[in-house]
């Protein structure tokens, strides 16, 4: 020191004695002019560094004292002063044996803290100068410093918090020799205050924590890698952004980051999929440069695959960059300790963990590419429960991942392990779908040229009754559907050689759903077959398979009941192949009489006499389409229809019977019985018309009056008169029905009759007949219902046909007897007009 800075240093210290004099006095308006006066004479006058080193020297023990002075002003002055001095100084070092102490102290003494948080804020800012100007020269301070800095993080300020981790990070990066022999003592404090309500201060926290693990001992990172988990779900950007930089700097820097690999990696990899752009891009940049940085480090043992650097699958996904090979050979090294967490966490309780871990697996499998295959049995695990989670964004990244999984897998290999998993569906009991729809996701992803070696397997498998029949769940119909509708869009015309499983599944589908958009999908589908087969229609698919769709329906015959798929099955085959069934009755109707004989299921015998009855309204289109349904006729009629319109007791005999009725109806009206096939069993239709008009069921009795106004038409007048008589007195039984309906029925009936009379029956045998009918009906144009005298009177105008003069002589005998005789006026001006 120079003799003129020294005098004036001694010059200043003698100034000064009197305001240290009164540092010690009573008044705390003393004290405070003093501590301004000291400030005034050193740190404000401008003087060199070295005369302010020899003043600081002298007044630092008491300025030191005046940092327990009673009064608030009086500290925060003290405070003020004292980082002035060590801005300023030339050798601020020299005051730590002092300083130090005194903050420790004054900050976490066990009967002397600061209350003022603004001047325990103002004590962490001299802290963190301290740490600036001395740097290295702190190091025999390192009890003084982590004692200092385990009570600050912890604070109720959050701005102490705050500069608090500022300083943690710069001492640790100045003394990170010694600082990491107490790094583990911050943690727990860290850790207490991650998750602060405040986001600055969890940003804070989390680049301390990075310092700290950095610079300190590796054993620390367990303790803080869930915390730091935790925050990848902050709502704050930045603090997700703070965790992104700590993870990409502990991946880069860390010394001992290779025994810590495993569980840094999922850490930067999961911020790829973060919501927030900006975070994805960093993330990316990250994860390059810890990729380059050990593709160098371990470029010999890469030299191989370096210099022959394969190229991406061709079903490789669009859009998406190949991650370089340091990269996916460190997910790939690391794979088999990340599953075990993996399969974990995909199960976790909280959504948002389930729908993390779920993105990120999506990642490693990007990154592992081919490589996953040895942990196939886990991912599919994985897949299952993904997959089927409740939450939407879980299912479309499960779905995802199971297409990755298909794009890098070979089908010789997954092919074989899901569909054992899709067969025995009790590998996933929850939700038995679940196997097919990672499947449709797989096959998604795999491309024709390898999936085509694997398709008989696959169509057996989903054809099998075990699969396509195993659950009539609206989600399970779905995902089987959803596996028919990848097939052919992967393979297209190579689907050839399963079309025949495909359309059983197909049938199965429209069987098994109630829901008419599946219904919709699945008949798209069977177009699509057809399509890519080179066929013209669904026509033509159902022609080259229908012998053994029906062979398929017969095998299983013997085990049809109540509940059996398989009737529903010949339903839709008959109803979709329209004209083709008519190619093929010789198979087709041993099914049929199986299936109708009356020992046969009641149940089942409705169910087939309702489907054969929509084919008959059409038959020329249906089993008619060749002109040979008039083979099996008679052994349709004889052995099939109407042994099931024998009378039996019980309800389910009487609905068996109006569905044979039905059906005896539909031949009637739908033109499957010429004139001379009905007239050559006049007498048994008749026979079973009649008994059915006497039917307790409502519906038995319509259909039995349509059916012989069906069966009087067909005749053309060639009925037997015994016939006729036999049928009308009970159609006139009928008008006196309990049903409106049918009552209306047999009037139109009764019509029909009397219209197919013509001059041969006018002779004096059937004037009786005539007169009856007329007598009766003649009594209903005073019926109660509006709606049944007018249907009376056009019966009574139709049967003028049959004897006008008599119907006249009745009329007029009995329109003086009737309530109202404006119906008979009616009639007799009708009848007159003739």
């Amino acid at each position: 020191m120079a003799v003129e800075e020294k005098r004036a240093a001694t010059e200043i210290i003698r100034s000064l004695a009197p305001h240290l004099n009164c540092l010690n006095g009573c008044e705390k308006r003393t004290r405070k002019r003093a501590l301004d006066d000291i400030k005034k004479e050193t740190i404000e006058k401008g003087l060199s560094s070295t005369v302010l080193q020899e003043v600081f020297a002298c007044l630092l023990k008491s300025l030191l004292r005046c940092l327990s002075d009673p009064s608030e002003r009086c500290r925060e002055v003290s405070i003020q002063i004292i980082g002035d001095f060590i801005r300023c100084v030339s050798n601020p070092e020299s005051s730590l044996p002092y300083i130090m102490p005194s903050l420790a102290q004054r900050i976490c003494g066990k009967e002397t803290v600061e209350p003022a948080e603004e001047l325990r804020l103002s004590m962490m800012e001299v802290l963190s100068l301290i740490v600036e100007v001395c740097g290295r020269h702190l190091a025999p301070y390192l009890d003084d410093m982590i004692k200092i800095l385990q009570k600050t993080i912890t604070d109720p300020f959050p701005d102490v918090i705050k500069e608090s981790c500022k300083c943690t990070v710069h001492f640790a990066r100045i003394v990170p020799d010694h600082f990491h022999m107490q790094a583990e003592c911050l943690v727990k404090p860290l850790m207490q205050t991650i998750s602060h309500r405040h986001s600055r201060v969890r940003m804070a926290v989390i680049e301390a924590t990075g310092a700290v693990v950095l610079y300190g001992t590796a054993k620390t990172m367990d303790d803080v890698l869930s915390h730091m988990a935790q925050r990848l779900f902050d709502n704050s950007p930045q603090v997700r952004k703070a965790v992104t930089l700590v993870s990409g700097d502990w991946l880069l820097n860390l010394k001992d980051r290779y025994s810590y690999f495993h569980k840094l990696i999922p850490l930067l990899l999961s911020s790829l999929n973060d919501e927030n752009l900006e975070i994805r891009a960093l993330a990316c940049e990250l994860w390059r440069q810890v990729g380059n940085q050990w593709e160098k480090e371990n470029e010999d043992d890469l030299k191989d695959k370096m210099d022959f650097l394969l190229s991406p699958t061709l079903q490789y996904p669009p859009g998406v960059e190949r991650p370089g090979l340091g990269c996916r050979e460190l997910v790939v090294r690391n794979l088999s300790k990340l599953m075990p967490a993996l399969c974990r966490d995909a199960c976790d309780w909280l959504g948002q963990t389930r729908v993390k871990t779920v993105q990120l697996l999506q990642v490693l499998l990007l990154h592992a590419e081919d490589h996953c295959t040895q942990h196939l049995q886990q991912l599919l695990t994985t897949l299952y429960h993904a997959c089927t989670d409740s939450e939407q964004d879980v299912r479309t990244n499960g779905l995802e991942s199971a297409r990755l999984l298909g794009v890098f897998v070979s089908p010789e290999v997954f092919i074989k392990l899901l569909l054992a998993h899709v067969k025995s569906s009790s590998s996933c009991s929850r939700s038995p779908w679940a196997p097919l729809m990672v499947l449709a996701a797989m096959l998604k992803g795999s491309n024709r040229k390898v999936l085509g070696p694997q398709l008989l397997q696959v169509g057996h498998v989903l054809a099998h009754p075990d699969v396509c029949q195993e659950s009539q769940q609206t989600v399970y119909v779905e995902q089987l559907l959803a596996c028919v509708e990848v097939l052919l869009e992967v393979c297209e015309e190579d689907c050839g050689i399963i079309s025949l499983p495909l359309l059983k599944v197909l049938v199965t589908v429209q069987c098994e759903s109630t829901d008419p958009q599946i219904h919709t999908k699945a008949e798209e589908c069977v177009l699509t077959l057809s399509l890519v087969l080179g066929l013209s229609n669904v026509h033509e698919l159902y022609r080259q398979h229908m012998a053994q769709l029906l062979q398929w329906l017969l095998e299983s015959q013997n085990s049809w009941s109540t509940h059996s798929i398989q009737k529903t099955q010949l339903e839709i085959i008959t109803f979709q192949s329209g004209p083709v069934v008519g190619e093929f009755l010789p198979e087709l109707m041993p099914l049929l009489k199986n299936c109708l004989l009356p020992s046969q299921d009641p149940e089942m015998r409705l169910h087939i006499f309702t489907m054969l009855s929509k084919l008959l309204l059409n038959s020329s289109n249906t089993l008619d389409s060749q002109g040979n349904f008039y083979k099996y006729l008679e052994v349709f009629l004889q052995e099939l229809l109407l042994p099931n319109l024998v009378w039996h007791a019980g309800r389910t005999a009487a609905a068996v019977r109006t569905s044979a009725l039905s059906c005896l109806l539909a031949m009637l009206q739908g033109g499957t019985l010429s004139k001379e096939q009905v007239l050559n069993m006049e007498a048994e239709f008749s026979a079973y018309l009649i008994s059915a008009l006497e039917e307790d069921s409502q519906l038995s009795r319509l259909l039995a009056c349509r059916s012989i106004s069906s069966f009087i038409t067909v005749t053309e007048q060639c009925l037997n008169p015994d016939t006729l008589n036999k049928i009308y007195p009970v159609l006139l039984k009928r008008i006196d029905d309990s049903s409106q309906e049918v009552r209306a029925e047999a009037l139109k009936a009764l019509s029909v009759w009397l219209s197919s009379l013509d001059k041969n029956h006018k002779t004096h045998t059937y004037c009786p007949n005539l007169e009856f009918i007329f007598q009766h009906l003649l009594l209903y144009l005073d019926d109660p219902d509006h709606q049944i005298r007018l249907i009376v009177l056009e019966v009574l105008k139709a049967s003028c046909v049959a004897d006008p003069v008599l119907l006249q002589q009745k009329v007029e005998e009995l329109r003086e007897k009737q309530c109202n005789s404006e119906y008979c006026d009616q009639l007799l001006q009708y009848i007159q007009s003739l």
